[in-house]
């Protein structure tokens, strides 16, 4: 019988090649729980505004199995004590971190299933995969929670400056085509250093951190909340939503069956046993497009246009002000469409709705991001920086959006 090579190589186009540090990576990336994340779309909708952002969660997920490897090297070069245990288990948890995300990344979580967030899938896909590995991702979930006593490595995995939004960041930039979001990942690791436990950054780092900061906010609000992506997500949601409610009167639907597992059950945290994860772990992107486009022609009005709209890119027009959106505007555009088609005021409300958006680029009372000054005192990012938007950073931003059909509808 052929040994089979599990010190495999990606030729990443962010990075380069990308290697894979031992047989339990190998093993855990065959697995088909993760293959799945290439089937699912890193960006949601967000193909219909940027054509190239088609990449997935692998490659996400890779790519910042690479940026630990670096940030774990650069640790252990500054005297950093990281024992082979714990850096495969940095490994483990960065790259399992997504591993939950369901169809387009976020539509499912706030459609089809109740209160159940891709993290806690994530953590029962991490909690099976244990007990599949004899128990070799204890220290990892434990990492992944926050629960390890060494805090600097639970900021590697979640933090200001974790390898999850440098690597996004610097992937997203990339594949949208928007420059203004490229940051240069490898000089923040290359900055990083611990004291007291606690992650840090060295006096030098600062216009990288500022550079990163300054990215992060303006992909916010150019990319992840672009307005012809947040109307998109959301009639996916509601597309979702429909499919449900209709399922639940007894109207058959032509979908995959992990997709009719979804519909037809109700979906809450208490309820993820073995076969709801299974079920889960076999749905993705394909199963919601497929379904779309056999829903287009479906005799409900509200599922057919919904899919209408998204499968020919035919979609809800969209305003974001700087104040709320009166209710009585939400009220005329309800009332034109109830008038034009002869439908009820809930269907008319899967086509006219309004929201909101906040953009906070940097929370500091959240977690901090300490700079190591050469005296060795560690001041926060906002009090050293002589970027006078820095402060402005830390305020939360909000903005107010309505959707509604255009005049053709």
């Amino acid at each position: 019988m052929n040994k089979v090579n599990k010190l495999k190589i990606f030729n990443d186009p962010i990075y380069g090649f990308i290697t894979i540090p031992n047989s339990l990576i190998f093993d855990l990336i065959e697995h088909r729980y993760f293959q799945r994340l290439r089937r699912i779309t890193q960006m949601g909708m967000s193909y219909l505004v940027y054509p190239g952002a088609h990449h997935t969660r692998f490659h996400h997920a890779i790519g910042c199995m690479h940026l630990m490897q670096k940030a774990v090297n650069v640790l252990r070069f500054k005297g950093v004590a990281i024992s082979e245990e714990e850096e495969n288990a940095l490994y483990i948890a960065i790259l399992l971190h997504d591993i939950g995300h369901g169809p387009f990344s976020h539509a499912m979580e706030h459609s089809i299933v109740s209160g159940v967030s891709h993290e806690d899938i994530s953590m029962l896909f991490m909690e099976q995969l244990n007990k599949e590995f004899n128990s070799s991702l204890t220290l990892a979930i434990a990492i992944f929670k926050g629960n390890y006593s060494r805090k600097f490595l639970c900021q590697l995995i979640s933090g200001q400056l974790d390898m999850d939004r440098s690597d996004y960041l610097k992937r997203d930039s990339f594949y949208t085509g928007v420059a203004e979001g490229n940051i240069n990942s490898e000089r923040l690791i290359t900055m990083l250093n611990v004291v007291d436990d606690v992650l840090v950054v060295e006096e030098k780092g600062i216009y990288s951190v500022e550079k990163f900061l300054v990215a992060r906010r303006f992909m916010y609000w150019q990319v992840y909340l672009h307005k012809t992506s947040l109307a998109a997500e959301q009639l996916l949601m509601r597309v979702l939503s429909r499919a449900k409610e209709l399922t639940n009167k007894g109207v058959h639907l032509q979908a995959s069956e992990p997709l009719q597992y979804f519909l037809k059950n109700e979906i809450s945290l208490d309820d993820f046993n073995k076969d709801t994860l299974e079920a889960f772990s076999r749905l993705d992107d394909y199963d919601i497009v497929s379904a779309m486009k056999t829903w287009q022609f479906h005799e409900d009005f509200v599922l057919r246009n919904l899919c209408e709209m998204i499968i020919n890119r035919d979609l809800l027009k969209v305003k974001i002000k700087n104040k709320r959106i009166k209710k009585d505007v939400l009220q005329k555009h309800t009332q034109n469409l109830m008038n034009k088609h002869s439908i009820s005021k809930e269907e008319a409300e899967y086509f006219v709705f309004y929201g909101e958006i906040s953009n906070q680029a940097y929370n500091a009372k959240k977690q901090g991001i300490n700079i190591l000054q050469k005296n060795g005192k560690i001041v926060d990012i906002a009090k050293v920086s002589d970027q006078f938007n820095i402060k402005s950073l830390s305020k939360q931003v909000t903005k107010y959006y309505i959707c509604y059909p255009k005049d053709k509808m």
